[in-house]
């Protein structure tokens, strides 16, 4: 195990600086936390102090294949971020550009069918119900605005 350090670790397309534990390098990958990365690290039975700089290359692949399906390494299912899928019904755990594929589809499915969370998304404003009146003023007019020259 400890063969050379490597300052960048490359992780499911990501950059990863290797002076990192392994559970914080982890959960530099987008769609990854840190309460998987630890339960991934657990399963996988790794020191969680550990440097993600000392892995070699079998252990990072194996890292990649745990944190693209978690349900191998016995991770429960609430901790994935798509459960009971829209379009398939399944339990997964997306990461990356996936993750931002999905949520962009799902924006735009709300949108089509009018939803009030996609009608909300169209103008900018709130989704989940905050107040409006005294925040989220940003990007439109605010306030009254009076004319030049009238007195």
């Amino acid at each position: 195990m400890e063969e050379e350090f490597k300052h960048m670790v490359r992780i499911a397309r990501r950059d990863v600086d290797g002076n990192k534990t392994i559970v914080n390098g982890i959960a530099d990958v987008k769609g990854v936390g840190i309460a998987l990365s630890g339960a991934v690290c657990i399963s996988m039975g790794f020191d969680l102090k550990e440097k993600i700089g000392f892995l070699s290359d079998d252990q990072i692949s194996e890292i990649e294949v745990a944190i693209r399906d978690p349900k191998k390494y016995n991770v429960p299912d609430w901790m994935l971020n798509r459960r009971n899928d829209y379009e398939t019904g399944e339990t997964v755990h997306l990461i990356e550009s996936d993750l931002m594929m999905r949520l962009r589809d799902d924006l735009n499915r709300m949108k089509k069918i009018r939803s009030y969370k996609g009608r909300r998304h169209e103008v900018g404003l709130p989704v989940r119900g905050q107040r409006t009146k005294s925040t989220f003023r940003k990007g439109t007019s605010v306030g009254v605005r009076r004319r030049r020259g009238r007195q």
